[in-house]
């Protein structure tokens, strides 16, 4: 029971990383998928819908980067890693936005992606519009990631 702090905040750290991963592997496997299919028949089109293929990805980078702070700031990566069982929960919850909104944003940003795809395998020259439709996902990729090292940052200093 001492070590149960330690434990969900371990679990908060796994879950940024697993859930955004996960999220970013489907998402990109998706989009190229789709990607292939218009590469099959327009070689020249690879290096756009690549950029389309790739924006998914980076919900499991951003969960990789929380998860790592709270590794930190928990004492797993060098230090004590011993908390409080109160602390050990804030910053399972701090690593939830990240996760849950890091998961959910892959996948609809690979819908988006792969709409994208199919806009550049007909119309080329709208590539940079075909980039906006899956960016406006990524926004709320960042603000979870942002919440999450806030709260994950401000949980160290506390005296629980």
């Amino acid at each position: 029971m001492d070590n149960l702090g330690i434990v969900f905040a371990l679990l908060g750290a796994v879950a940024s990383a697993l859930m955004a991963g996960a999220g970013s592997a489907v998402g990109v496997g998706m989009t190229g998928e789709a990607a292939a299919g218009v590469v099959t028949e327009d070689p020249s089109k690879f290096g756009k819908v690549l950029v389309l293929q790739l924006l998914p990805g980076t919900q499991g980078i951003y969960g990789l980067l929380i998860a790592f702070i709270t590794l930190s700031q928990i004492g797993i990566l060098g230090g004590n890693p011993q908390m409080s069982l109160a602390k050990g929960l804030l910053y399972f919850l701090a690593c939830l936005p990240m996760a849950v909104v890091g998961y959910w944003s892959a996948l609809r940003q690979a819908r988006a992606s792969v709409a994208s795809i199919g806009l550049v395998s007909k119309r080329p020259d709208q590539f940079g519009k075909a980039m906006i439709f899956p960016a406006m996902v990524e926004t709320y990729a960042i603000l979870a990631l942002l919440i999450s090292i806030l709260a994950v940052s401000g949980i160290g200093g506390l005296n629980i």
